[in-house]
């Protein structure tokens, strides 16, 4: 198991862009694949998106696809979330996940301990 330590939230206003990284400690971050997803007050956490372990391919959730993008350095065992025209409802707790099934969005890994987004408008 790795363990995940995020970091780069804060205060946005609405059309502004954060980028959100995820250090990774653990030998085996290479060969998993990873991921962000995210929880707003009173709702589920939701995905957001993934990326291969090579970084080949990348996947995600239609309400962010064209304004996120998910990168990774596996020589440094970071994983990133490039975050752009946030909107007010992008408003969430991000949290980093390892070893995810990406049939099922099941996160068989573990789970940093999250970093506050918050878009105003």
């Amino acid at each position: 198991q790795v363990q995940l330590v995020e970091s780069g939230g804060g205060l946005v206003q609405a059309g502004g862009s954060l980028r959100l990284s995820c250090a990774a400690s653990g030998r085996l971050f290479s060969t998993y694949v990873m991921g962000w997803f995210r929880q707003a007050p009173g709702k589920e956490r939701e995905f957001v998106a993934a990326i291969s372990w090579n970084g080949g391919s990348t996947y995600y959730a239609d309400s962010v696809k064209g304004r996120f993008t998910i990168s990774r350095d596996n020589a440094k065992n970071t994983v990133s979330l490039e975050m752009n025209s946030l909107k007010p409802e992008d408003t969430a707790i991000y949290y980093c996940a390892s070893d995810i099934a990406l049939a099922t969005i099941e996160v068989y890994g573990s789970w940093g301990q999250g970093t506050q987004v918050t878009v105003s408008s």
